[in-house]
């Protein structure tokens, strides 16, 4: 890598270069631990009296000697030694899911709901600092002061005009240009994206998904009647649009499911351009692409990339969002965008659940109304950003040689690859037996490719108890690496 132009004499020199030194020596020396943020520019200058351009030239130091690196709008973070996972997809599995694999997915929601138990598995947020509660509880209860009369009245779809009209406002910061018209509140993302599958589908047609892919989706394929043909999916750049091109030019998908900015479980996003040409080639086979952007809000880096729905011109992508992950998860809100199926899905949606509660959506309609979404949404990206840096950190200090995480641009999942000789069944269960869940890599694939991976969430409070967990993750998968612990977590 070139190294960039920094000043290299005189007293300025110097002070960049020791301040640099300095700063190495505690990095590599664990007083600076990997994930730990750097005081920004200004605070670093200010404790040592040094001018901004001094402490600029050391951290860009630092950062072509790869110890740091910067993360927009959030400050610098101390890197990990940790690699990111490759790209394992060997081939596409014909197999529907296996018994085993709900059976599996049974046992962890069950681990779940165990109490005192450490849950490094769920994704979804927990604690006052992730949800501004009291705020959308205040507006939650002037909506009904002024309006009691909204509790006495049946909801029609499409739903609140005011939530649908701010939905569409805060669409263009993700490239699109949508109108209150063309939205439909649903329950939930979930929901949106049944009425998406519903809309496009028929019994017995293939569906293309993500491999690895949310685990939610093969039992909502399995539900409809449909089959699941799965996609490679890159763990740095997302869905593989040469196979995508490669299916249609086959004619054997109906329609394609998948989570081009910030993906579950993987982290990562499209790059902008495969987005465009992923779009083209949809226009161009007619097929319907269902875009699940849950997390697209939550990228790190600003102003956020476009999603695939903002380079449609002819409505073959039907785009579902929701608050869950970041607003409001017990109001179950969601929305989609039906494209040239607006029509389909909204019969669809009336006929199945009619519409989402009035009072509900109209709070948070006021709550985006307010900017205080906005504000709320860049906490939770410079937190979610820290938590992550410090979570994946935390792996390269504590689990055995040969283990990878990746990277991710958003969201609050880190997708870990083990040694290939630990499986994660067997460190899901000898986990359990010491009181933590997680989530094993074989549940998000309809085969065995995933069975040295798991998931972990870092939306909870990264506390002293979490940290001890991934110390004891670490160190069973290292038990499990040398032969020393059965499936069940006995030595």
């Amino acid at each position: 890598m070139k190294r960039r132009q920094v000043p290299s004499s005189g007293t300025a020199g110097s002070l960049y270069e020791a301040l640099a030194d300095e700063l190495t020596a505690a990095i590599r020396s664990g007083r600076l631990p990997a994930g730990s943020s750097l005081p920004s520019l200004r605070e670093c200058a200010a404790q040592r009296k040094l001018s901004l351009n001094t402490v600029n030239a050391a951290y860009r130091l630092l950062e072509d000697r790869g110890l740091i690196a910067a993360r927009p709008q959030s400050g610098f973070y101390v890197r990990s030694e940790l690699a990111e996972p490759e790209f394992a997809f060997r081939r596409i599995a014909k197999d529907v899911m296996s018994p085993a694999q709900v059976d599996l997915m049974t046992s962890v929601l069950q681990a779940q709901q165990q109490p005192g138990h450490m849950d490094l598995a769920f994704a979804g947020p927990r604690g006052k600092r992730f949800y501004p509660g009291e705020r959308l509880a205040r507006i939650t209860s002037s909506v009904l002061r002024r309006h009691g009369e909204i509790v006495a009245t049946y909801a029609l779809p499409p739903g609140s005009l005011l939530l649908r009209e701010q939905i569409a406002l805060r669409s263009s910061r993700l490239g699109m240009d949508l109108t209150a018209d063309c939205i439909v509140l649903t329950h939930g993302a979930m929901e949106a994206l049944q009425l998406a599958l519903r809309a496009v589908t028929q019994a017995g047609d293939y569906v293309g998904i993500e491999a690895p892919s949310y685990f939610n989706i093969y039992p909502l394929l399995a539900a409809l009647g449909l089959k699941a043909i799965e996609i490679p999916t890159h763990p740095q750049h997302g869905l593989d649009v040469d196979s995508v091109e490669h299916l249609l030019l086959q004619k054997r998908v109906a329609a394609v499911v998948a989570m081009p900015t910030v993906h579950n479980p993987l982290g990562c996003s499209m790059p902008v351009e495969a987005k465009q040409r992923l779009a083209q080639l949809l226009h161009q086979h007619r097929t319907p692409l269902i875009e699940d952007m849950v997390y697209a809000e939550l990228q790190f880096r600003e102003p956020l990339e476009p999603t695939i729905k903002s380079f449609d011109r002819m409505g073959w992508v039907l785009a579902c969002g929701g608050f869950s992950k970041t607003l409001a998860p017990d109001y179950r809100i969601g929305w989609i965008v039906g494209g040239r199926y607006q029509e389909a899905v909204q019969r669809l949606k009336f006929a199945s659940s009619a519409s989402e509660s009035m009072l509900l959506t109209e709070a948070v309609g006021q709550f985006l109304k307010s900017g205080g979404y906005e504000h709320h949404l860049r906490t939770l990206r410079r937190l979610y950003a820290s938590q992550v840096a410090t979570v994946r950190g935390w792996i390269a200090q504590a689990f055995p040689e040969g283990t990878r995480a990746t990277q991710p641009t958003g969201g609050f999942v880190l997708w870990v690859e083990l040694p290939p000789q630990v499986d994660s069944l067997k460190l899901f269960h000898a986990a359990l037996a010491r009181g933590i869940v997680i989530m094993p890599g074989q549940v998000y694939s309809k085969g065995p490719r995933y069975r040295h991976f798991l998931r972990l969430s870092c939306c909870q409070d990264i506390d002293d108890r979490f940290a001890a967990a991934i110390r004891t993750l670490g160190q069973l998968a290292a038990e499990l690496l040398a032969g020393e612990v059965c499936e069940h977590g006995n030595h």
